[in-house]
């Protein structure tokens, strides 16, 4: 017997209580994903993710109080991190394209950004990518964006120097918008050895998911 898919649970912030309405209807329309909780601001976003543990945070980018940019980095603080069971993915609402407070939020750990005027289809296609640890733009549009947050470049981390070779290489394709598929062909490997590659990458240099290894690379100047 086939079991049912995942119901992915998402929290709409925004401080205008009509677009979180019409965005609720919007989503639990859509088969799989279902909205467990609303918040007007980053503050009470901040304590909703604690008490509710949504998978998804649909997070506008500019509120009163506490905006999109200063909720995202509490929310993935490592003292937060550590408490969870489950993780959580950020996906920012943001009116302007390649806004700047949107590639902070991204530097926090936000997987991406979309305008509010996006189709109801692309809204639910984006939570579904983020909540599978992919990016909800396209990786050049990502190192657009980043390009100039990190004006003083890092140095490069022990972490970086215990991967191997092939996960050097394997790294760095990601940060270049590379596909399983696409890294599988450069390297000549199958997609399921590049996923193990991805997942030893993730786990030797403590992030989450591709979306970090982007800005990884861009932080400490690999690209």
């Amino acid at each position: 017997m086939t079991e049912p898919p995942e119901t992915i649970g998402v929290l709409l912030v925004d401080d205008q209580e009509l677009f979180r309405a019409g965005v609720a209807v919007i989503l639990n329309a859509q088969d799989g994903l279902q909205v467990i909780g609303e918040a007007g601001d980053g503050r009470e976003a901040v304590e909703l993710v604690e008490t509710l543990e949504p998978d998804v945070v649909l997070m506008d980018i500019r509120m009163p109080d506490m905006d999109g940019v200063e909720a995202t980095r509490q929310i993935f603080a490592p003292e937060r991190i550590s408490r969870r069971t489950r993780p959580v993915r950020v996906v920012v609402l943001t009116t302007f394209n390649l806004d700047d407070r949107a590639a902070t939020a991204i530097r926090y750990g936000a997987s991406g950004f979309l305008l509010k005027d996006a189709t109801p289809a692309m809204l639910a296609d984006a939570i579904r990518t983020v909540h599978t640890g992919n990016a909800v733009l396209a990786p050049a549009d990502l190192a657009t964006l980043l390009d100039g947050q990190f004006r003083i470049q890092q140095p490069v981390p022990a972490a970086y120097l215990s991967l191997t070779d092939k996960e050097r290489e394997v790294a760095l394709a990601i940060a270049c918008g590379l596909s399983n598929a696409e890294i599988g062909q450069q390297i000549f490997a199958s997609e399921s050895t590049v996923k193990t590659h991805v997942g030893s990458i993730l786990r030797k240099l403590g992030l989450r998911d591709r979306v970090q290894v982007v800005v990884f690379a861009h932080q400490h100047g690999l690209v």
